[in-house]
């Protein structure tokens, strides 16, 4: 999904970083919960590829002021291919994500979606070659472990059937999406990718909803906008709470979003959470704060061991 480029800003007079950081985290959450229950309420009239074309389309329109301030500048890129493929790659992710959202609890879609952490641990090594150690292969073995709780293969066939693969199928796209950020952040700027992420994506978006196309009624026009304007304030929420705060502070507070899920769809669509989806979200979100903090001590290790050491001061 295209991320707004946000600058840091100084914290409200009073607020630790993390505190600070914490407060960007929650809206993100709350904006999240919003939009994914704009996809499930107007999932009945619109499809998974539509929504998607609208989501993209907002997203392209925020940044229009940015394009047309430099338009050659935003598109500069020495490796389209990568840009192609990353864009369609989210752009695919996202109506599967979509087609999720709308045809199951809210609370199950959201604990799936997490499962994007645990793919990212095989892509990091596949695709940037990163080394991988035992811990993060057990913890990510373990993550798949509670996805298998909550799916229940050999339960009436499948449990949650073919939304949940499709959950399953856009985290992993979606990985790929990060992973291709990784590769591409070395030579260019967050700006021209965002640019390229927005445009591609709407591009890619044209064919799935020309085979559902509707004109939306002046309502449902202003939630499918409001829907995508959420996505992207949602993701600017996030950098800015990742940027302030420790990371390895701020990953634990993005699962709060599990709760608003749960409670909105409590609330509004009447969903209910099985033990079985509890106990395995209790897993996946275990296994991901255990990658994630995993990696905030070796990146913490490998900056102490790249510090030369300081020449002792005068007696």
């Amino acid at each position: 999904m295209p991320q707004p480029v946000i600058t840091d800003g100084p914290a409200p007079q009073g607020l630790a970083p993390n505190v600070h950081g914490a407060l960007w985290m929650v809206a993100s959450a709350l904006g999240f919960t919003a939009m994914t229950t704009l996809i499930k309420y107007l999932g009945d009239d619109y499809s998974p590829a539509l929504q998607t074309f609208y989501r993209q389309a907002a997203g392209l329109i925020i940044l229009l002021p940015v394009i047309l301030r430099n338009p050659r500048g935003a598109y500069r890129t020495t490796r389209p291919g990568i840009l192609l493929f990353r864009s369609a790659a989210g752009t695919l992710g996202m109506i599967l994500s979509f087609y999720g959202f709308q045809e199951m609890p809210l609370a199950d879609a959201n604990a799936l979606s997490f499962t994007r952490t645990l793919w990212l641990v095989p892509l990091a090594a596949f695709v940037v070659g990163e080394r991988l150690g035992p811990n993060r292969v057990v913890a990510a073995l373990v993550g798949f472990g509670g996805v298998l709780i909550m799916v229940r293969p050999g339960a009436q066939g499948f449990a949650l059937g073919w939304p949940a693969l499709a959950m399953l199928a856009s985290s992993f796209l979606f990985a790929l999406t990060i992973t291709g950020m990784k590769v591409m952040t070395r030579d260019h700027s967050p700006t021209t990718l965002l640019v390229w992420a927005a445009t591609l994506g709407f591009l890619f978006g044209i064919p799935g909803a020309l085979f559902s196309w509707r004109w939306p009624e002046p309502a449902d026009l202003g939630l499918l906008a409001l829907m995508g304007v959420l996505g992207t304030i949602t993701q600017g929420c996030y950098i800015k709470g990742m940027q302030i705060g420790d990371a390895g502070a701020m990953a634990p507070i993005d699962y709060i979003r599990l709760v608003f899920g749960a409670a909105a769809g409590f609330v509004l669509f009447h969903d209910i959470p099985t033990v079985w989806t509890l106990a395995g979200a209790g897993v996946v979100v275990a296994s991901t704060l255990y990658i994630t903090w995993r990696e905030q001590q070796l990146a913490k290790r490998r900056v102490l061991e790249s510090t030369p050491p300081q020449a002792p001061g005068p007696a």
